[in-house]
């Protein structure tokens, strides 16, 4: 296991231990565990990711594919958009959601409403100016 699985792993037991909730750097971010399947190798996994629920619809929430500000995006995208749909954590339940990618005007305010709320993501922008454009997937509960 890499020290990004066990990190991952860590905060995923947090999350399931404390109905949704972790500390540390995330300490009152809401966050999601995300279910994805390999596009390739067919095995599923779990992301935990910050994520920004939607203010009007409380079955949908945001989540940006920021990989920190790498220059590439995460697996975890590409595996997403493929499938169209898969299955999330929030808090205590587990249930199904589709999966929709936000481009122009609604990415952009979606994003910057992001950056508002956790400026660390403004960061994230910075790095990737000019490189690539953070996607924002839009997980509705099915």
């Amino acid at each position: 296991m890499t020290s990004t699985n066990d990190w991952n792993a860590q905060i995923i037991a947090e999350f399931r231990a404390n109905e949704g909730k972790v500390g540390g750097q995330f300490e009152g971010a809401p966050m999601v565990l995300v279910h994805s399947r390999g596009r390739r190798s067919g095995r599923e996994f779990v992301t935990p990711l910050v994520c920004l629920p939607d203010d009007t619809d409380a079955g949908r929430v945001y989540i940006f594919a920021s990989k920190a500000g790498a220059p590439t995006n995460p697996d975890w995208y590409h595996n997403l958009v493929a499938a169209g749909s898969t299955e999330i954590e929030r808090g205590t339940e587990r249930f199904p959601v589709t999966v929709t990618e936000l481009t122009g005007d609604d990415r952009d305010r979606i994003f910057a409403e992001q950056v508002r709320r956790m400026p660390g993501f403004g960061d994230y922008l910075e790095k990737t100016k000019g490189i690539r454009t953070i996607p924002v997937l839009a997980l509705q509960r099915a």
